[in-house]
């Protein structure tokens, strides 16, 4: 049977919304609280805007989110300054409790340290690196506690609303003595089935998802550990890989390749990376390493 595309798959997670449910003229982030606005999430601000994005094609729509777009871009500008983000890439598929979700968590909590941990916003490997930097102020014993509270739900299917109130009850039951600023998500609605996690300190969502994953990727310049993933993962490899070949040296930005198996022989990107780096600026910032305290030295001496 052929899969349907994503944006032509029939996923209703709210009725039908008349009015732009968004600000075309926002000027600020979204924290989970302004996108979880109701109790249930099919009410919500996040489940709105994604049924609204999802009607029919007009031009007054297309300039509500160019602008809201817009105004996302400037709000992210304003907020990374004085910061430095380093970028945990990995798919929507880990499921709470399981070992890659376990193994993004603790890298997230390792990195989170010292920089903001920027991922793509979602569920799965994203929600753990997200979570791990969330609790960056509690030993990593918190983290696997956390981790097994969130285990009760392990996936946003079949229901999205258990999987948003287990969140929920750790974010209240950890939300005091933590920093801020040390959890990013940049997700979006173009992939709207899929629920912004709720661990992050801010969340610049858009509308446009290539807008989306160039500016996730600019972003990060402390550099981006990729996880083990698929097709998704492995396109952000080589565009990460395209703006560090033609970057200026300074502006070379970390590449590091975790889990040597996956990225060798299950999807054997590291060799086309490796040689694609020889003799070019970014020869000597690409890694392929094997685990999270590997990535701790590179990023973190």
């Amino acid at each position: 049977m052929k899969r349907l595309p994503v944006r032509r798959r029939p996923v209703p997670v709210a009725p039908p919304v008349l009015h732009a449910p968004v600000d075309p003229e926002r000027s600020t982030l979204y924290t989970p609280e302004d996108l979880y606005d109701t109790p249930a999430y099919a009410d919500s601000l996040d489940a709105r805007a994604y049924s609204w994005s999802r009607e029919e094609h007009t031009r007054d729509r297309a300039r509500v989110r160019a602008l809201h777009d817009f105004g996302i871009d400037e709000a992210l500008d304003a907020w990374i300054v004085g910061r430095h983000m380093v970028g945990v890439m990995g798919g929507h598929a880990a499921q709470r409790g399981d070992e890659t979700y376990a193994l993004a968590a603790r890298l997230g909590h390792l990195l989170g340290k010292r920089h903001v941990v920027a991922t793509g916003g979602g569920p799965g490997a994203m929600e753990a690196a997200n979570l791990g930097a969330w609790l960056t102020s509690y030993p990593v014993e918190v983290v696997e506690t956390a981790i097994e509270e969130l285990a009760v739900v392990p996936g946003f299917a079949p229901s999205i609303q258990d999987w948003m109130v287990t969140a929920m009850a750790v974010r209240a039951g950890y939300a005091e003595g933590r920093p801020l600023a040390s959890s990013l998500g940049v997700p979006t609605w173009f992939y709207g089935h899929e629920p912004p996690n709720l661990f992050c300190d801010v969340i610049a969502k858009y509308f446009r998802n290539a807008t989306r994953e160039a500016i996730l990727l600019e972003i990060c310049d402390a550099g981006i550990v990729f996880l083990p993933g698929a097709a998704g993962t492995v396109q952000e490899v080589f565009q990460d890989a395209c703006e560090n070949y033609y970057a200026a040296p300074e502006r070379v930005a970390p590449m590091i390749l975790l889990g040597r198996d996956h990225w060798t022989d299950v999807l054997p990107a590291w060799p086309l990376l490796e040689s694609l780096a020889r003799g070019s600026a970014m020869a000597d910032r690409v890694h392929l390493v094997d685990s999270v305290d590997e990535v701790a030295e590179l990023l973190m001496p």
